[in-house]
């Protein structure tokens, strides 16, 4: 009798059991919340050894701690990646993503459909460290490879886009990216690798706002990057922080030292250390719970989504349904052949009433949430425009999907019925 692989787990089971079993002292079944600041170390070699990278463990828990360890290797492996650093934010992910890669005078290529908030990210506050971004329409593929130069060192798209719920091809711009011997980076935050699993589509890392979807309740505030372990960080002299001598560390060579593993080593020793973006373990333990139904909760916000967004399609007061699952969305083909399991539950409506019934409407709500987030249990709505794209212009705000006379809404898990009866009452408000 020969010896079978390992049969893989399924997602759902994945979700469950990924990076934790029960403890060995006591046979907790959940990972214990590990409130410690400071680990002891077992002499001075065993210390000497952990700050000098030769032995993997525990120092301080602003780089490594047991509770947010278990959430990384359970997010890296619902995405299929080599490993995963976890941080404070989405926004933070997503500075923790360019920071191995950057340094003054360089840039990256993005999207223009990005949430507001990264527009203004990349657009404004990444210059204060010398670095720069254009932003391109990725359907555009000659734009993109035009926008690409020498000093380019990413591209940055997101799977599924907020608020407009645009979905990308990630395989032609992956295709860009690595011809141009760059890394693509991605962020699922919307679609969740229960949806799109972006590595086995091409990118190099996966960034997600673990605040959304993954944690599906919110409560905390979380955010993620994923690296593939595939991209070459030696090909080139363009990732130094990755291929040449590392300083702080003697002259170690993240890539030659630990292969795959190099960008989150360098993450977790350089990134957390210096820039400080620490997740902390009681966060991490809520969303690893978060994690555990996250199928489940998926499967159903896009039922909803479907569902809302067709009765939506079909009433009078709505110019327009951005809805990429919709059958004559101008995404659907994509969809069917990226994103088969569906386009996701964010989506914006288009009011003929402009901007004015935007705001009445948002106002007439009653059980759906007015707030300034997405991915909760609870549908939730917001105008875009005047909060979460305030700051880009108008011209901007359409470009992202987020016009004067539209209204975002991130469908939930309540009945779809009560959500319709309730974008009923509002629109007849509006």
């Amino acid at each position: 009798m020969t010896d079978q692989p390992a049969r893989p787990m399924g997602f759902d089971t994945t979700a469950v059991h990924a990076g934790t079993a029960a403890d060995p002292a006591t046979g907790a079944l959940q990972v214990p919340i590990y409130q410690t600041t400071a680990y002891q170390f077992r002499d001075a070699d065993h210390a000497a050894r952990l700050f000098n990278l030769q032995e993997v463990g525990y120092i301080y828990s602003r780089l490594t701690n047991p509770t947010v360890g278990a959430l990384q290797a359970r997010v890296a492996a619902l995405e299929g990646g080599a490993g995963a650093v976890c941080c404070s934010s989405g926004h933070a992910a997503q500075i923790m993503a360019l920071f191995p890669l950057m340094g003054p005078g360089l840039n990256i290529v993005a999207s223009n459909r990005l949430y507001g908030g990264t527009v203004t990210q990349f657009g404004q506050t990444i210059r204060r460290f010398g670095w720069s971004c254009t932003f391109v329409d990725l359907d555009d593929t000659d734009a993109v490879r035009a926008a690409i130069d020498d000093r380019t060192r990413a591209i940055f798209c997101e799977s599924i886009s907020n608020p407009g719920g645009y979905v990308t091809d990630i395989p032609a711009i992956a295709a860009i990216a690595d011809k141009a011997g760059i890394p693509l980076i991605v962020d699922n935050t919307l679609a969740t690798p229960w949806l799109c699993r972006p590595i086995e589509q091409g990118a190099t890392l996966v960034v997600h706002s673990m605040t959304k979807y993954l944690t599906g309740n919110g409560t905390v505030m979380g955010g993620a990057v994923i690296d593939s372990g595939r991209f070459d960080w030696s090909a080139s002299d363009r990732f130094p922080s990755l291929s040449a001598p590392e300083p702080a560390y003697h002259g170690l060579k993240f890539h030659e030292t630990f292969g795959p593993a190099a960008f989150t080593f360098h993450s977790i020793a350089i990134g957390l250390r210096d820039l400080g973006m620490t997740l902390n373990p009681q966060a991490a333990h809520y969303t690893l719970m978060g994690i555990e139904t996250l199928g489940l909760r998926m499967q159903r916000h896009v039922e909803n989504a479907r569902a809302v967004a067709e009765w939506l399609e079909a009433d009078s007061r709505v110019e327009a349904v951005s809805y990429a699952g919709l059958k004559d969305s101008p995404y659907a083909e994509r969809v069917a052949r990226l994103y088969p399991k569906g386009a996701g539950a964010l989506f914006t409506i288009r009011l003929k009433g402009g901007y004015d019934a935007c705001v009445r409407m948002i106002d007439g709500l009653k059980m759906i949430a007015h707030v300034a987030n997405l991915g909760d249990a609870r549908t939730l709505a917001i105008h875009s425009a005047s909060t979460t794209h305030r700051q880009l212009s108008e011209a901007q705000q359409v470009a992202a999907g987020a016009g004067p006379d539209m209204v975002r809404l991130s469908i939930g898990i309540e009945d779809a019925g009560d959500i319709i009866a309730d974008l009923d009452q509002a629109l007849g408000r509006a």
